[in-house]
This record gives structure tokens, sequence and C-alpha cells, in this order.
């Protein structure tokens, strides 16, 4: 069966009181970075285009200790600032969509990100005022209520000499470290190469549908999850793909 075309829904919210994660606390510092909108930037190193400057209502954010290579692209945390007449006590929840180093930051926040670690408008406006806050984060659960797994094959594929793609909303904490598909005539799985961030690719891939596999790395271990169906053989640069799959 083939894989449904969809539409990528970037606004998708990370739902706090589903993101809570028994993990401890880390110290660390923030900041932001300038943005027209307040929202993410489509040119994000995870390469996830305007994905990464809508999804979780732009509530995004670049690291650095944590990019791990690109591994910890669309890993979600949570961050909440330490000036108690300010900071909310819930913090703020953001997705990895971008590299990013600040002044011994673990996080270089969207303005809209940011501003979520205020208590109200009037908090959040003196936050911008400091810049860099000290913060404590933790990772936390993402969770895409109604939406599966979308491999979208990357902009500058090109069907049927080039293929490149980005797997999105990814649930759970889990690291996506491989990616591999299934050559017919060979009767075996074969590697994809990294290129940056979360795309992955592949030279003159298989003719006809391209069955695809990744591995993930979690608290359960690191195993591989194969895709219920098959990308089309007329796939298209820019189209995403449901895989009718969820890891939670």
């Amino acid at each position: 069966m083939e894989l449904n075309q969809v539409g990528v829904v970037c606004v998708i919210l990370l739902l706090p009181a589903l993101c809570r994660s028994q993990d401890s606390f880390t110290d660390s510092r923030a900041t932001y970075y300038g943005s027209p909108d307040c929202y993410g930037n489509p040119k994000g190193a995870c390469g996830f285009g305007e994905y990464g400057r809508t999804v979780n209502d732009g509530s995004v954010a670049g690291v650095s200790r944590l990019w791990r290579n690109g591994t910890g692209c669309g890993a979600c945390y949570q961050a909440r600032c330490k000036i108690e007449r300010y900071c909310d006590e819930e913090g703020t929840y953001v997705v990895v969509t971008d590299y990013g180093e600040g002044d011994r930051t673990d996080f270089v926040m969207s303005p809209r990100a940011y501003k979520n670690l205020g208590r109200n408008d009037d908090a959040a406006a003196e936050l911008f005022k400091y810049g860099v806050v000290d913060i404590e984060y933790r990772r936390v659960p993402c969770r895409y209520e109604g939406y599966n797994i979308v491999f979208k094959v990357h902009e500058r594929s090109k069907n049927p000499e080039y293929f490149a793609l980005v797997i999105l909303n990814v649930d759970g904490a889990y690291d996506v470290t491989a990616v591999q598909l299934w050559q017919e005539d060979c009767q075996q799985w074969v590697e994809m190469r990294r290129v940056y961030g979360a795309v992955f690719d592949y030279a003159n891939p298989p003719s006809g549908e391209i069955n695809l596999r990744f591995q993930v790395s979690g608290s359960a271990g690191v195993y591989w999850v194969q895709s219920k169906n098959a990308i089309p053989s007329d796939w298209t640069a820019g189209a995403a793909y449901d895989s009718q799959l969820q890891l939670t």
C-alpha cells in the first residue's frame, strides 16, 4: 500500500500537562534570537523548513551542547527561568529545530518561546531586557495528539536521481539515529546518509515504491521501526507522506 500524501500541519501544540517527565532539571542559561514575526527560523539547521518555523506554535529553539550532530533535532524540552518575580512556574516548552550558540547558553529560543518564560506580558518584557537568563531544563516527551509520524521529501530531491527526507512529528522522547531504505534487487536494507541536522539522503534510490525504516534511541533502548506503508513511486520533492505510525 502507498502512504497517504498529506499537507504538513505546522502549528502543532505540545500539551504541557501530558509532557511531564520524571527526570531532574539541569541548570543552564537561555537567550533568544531576532525574528520578524516571533516564530522560528525556516532555514534552521535541522532542515525542517516551514515546519521548523511554526511547530508548537513557534515555540522552538536552537541548541548547541544538546545538538549531538543533529540527533537532537525534534527533541522537546521544558525550561523555566529563576527570577521569581518574573518567571512562570511551568516555564516554556520548546522543540529543537536549529543549532544555536549564545553566552554559555544551552537554548537560543524563538521570541515566542522566550516570552513564555514570563508570568505575564509585563514580566516577559522584563526578561527580554535581560537578554540572557539563568534557567533549569529537562527533556520531556513530545506529544502530537492526532498526528502520525510524517516522511517529508526534501525540496532538493529529484525523482528518480536523488532522494532526501526529514522525519516529522516523532512523538515520545526518542532520537532518530539512522534511516534505511529497502533495496529490492539486493534483498537488503541500505543505510541513508545523514546530510545535516535531521536530513537523510540516498543517491539513485530504488525505482518503484520506497520502503523505509528508522532507528530510534530512548529509555527503552535502541531499536528499528518500520513504516507500515511505502512511499509511492511517483513521489515529488516537498511532498509529505503519512506513515500511519506513532511511537507512543
